[in-house]
């Protein structure tokens, strides 16, 4: 297969709810506002889309309504993380079968494989799935961490094309691009540092910040893929309290209300996600005003 290359911001979208239902409605709309705004991909159902918390009939639903959204204007990358290789296999056979460009897959979070179990979590996932595949690497949420011998086994099978790394360690951007080769797609994890990182040879960034200030993320992003770091630091000045301030409290729920401030969804999450304190609120909201989100 021919192995996409992608590059600049990925927004790791919010799932919006309503009485207790995903708002197909806001959902729509935040894509809309996303592709108009100027990033280079989506990224449903994953963390920051509360895919832990949507049932298997919600979690295709807003992978479907992604797609069709998209309309092939830019990619999606579907989220198909599963701590059961059987569970996220058959996520990714849903996401082929409706369009997705590539499936997000996470470790096995709770159940902590090892080195050798994560290979095979990716090569069962790869081998059963004709789509490209993303390795999510936050040890994080999901206690493992990805070493960099077990991802260069990994860039070595058909399926598998490159990482998200959200570890915070910059430096494994320049191992990585050594060990796995000139194909293997990079993509920060963490907007603090994506600056370091596409630095170090990345290629993009999959972004919750970029749920809030696509156009500025997406400006961000042009700047470093065309090697303008100096025109990306002043992005990076502009941004940076908002990043910090979006991971005050569990991801998603500041960048939720961040939202709701804006008028784009409602800031509601699902238990055990509660939503936000006012002191968080402030920070976010001075935030948003120094990025000139707000006034």
């Amino acid at each position: 297969m021919t192995r996409p290359s992608f590059r600049g911001v990925f927004t790791a979208l919010v799932t919006p709810f309503r009485r207790g239902a995903v708002d197909e409605a806001a959902f729509v709309a935040l894509v809309e506002r996303q592709i108009a705004a100027g990033v280079h991909g989506l990224v449903p159902v994953g963390t920051t889309g509360e895919g832990s918390t949507l049932s298997h009939a919600e979690h295709r639903r807003v992978i479907e309504l992604c797609v069709r959204t998209a309309a092939g204007r830019v990619p999606v990358i579907a989220g198909a993380g599963s701590n059961s290789t059987s569970e996220s296999i058959e996520l990714a056979r849903h996401a082929k079968a409706i369009g997705a460009d590539a499936v997000l897959a996470v470790t096995g979070y709770y159940n902590r494989p090892n080195q050798e179990g994560i290979f095979r979590h990716f090569e069962a996932l790869s081998g059963a799935v004709d789509l490209p595949v993303l390795v999510y690497n936050i040890p994080g949420r999901a206690v493992v961490d990805i070493n960099d011998e077990t991802m260069r086994r990994l860039s070595g099978l058909a399926n598998v094309v490159g990482v998200k790394d959200a570890t915070g360690d910059i430096g494994r951007a320049s191992v990585q691009r050594l060990s796995c080769g000139d194909d293997w797609i990079m993509l920060s994890g963490n907007d603090d540092s994506a600056l370091g990182y596409m630095a170090h040879g990345g290629h993009g960034c999959i972004s919750v910040t970029a749920n809030v200030a696509p156009r500025l993320c997406a400006e961000f992003q042009a700047c470093c893929l065309k090697g303008d770091f100096a025109g990306a630091l002043q992005y990076q000045d502009k941004l940076m309290p908002l990043h910090s301030a979006l991971f005050i409290e569990s991801n998603p729920a500041p960048v939720k209300y961040a939202l709701s401030v804006i008028g784009k969804c409602a800031e509601t999450v699902r238990l055990p996600m509660v939503p936000v304190a006012e002191k968080t609120r402030a920070a976010v909201r001075d935030a948003m005003v120094h990025a000139g989100l707000i006034n």
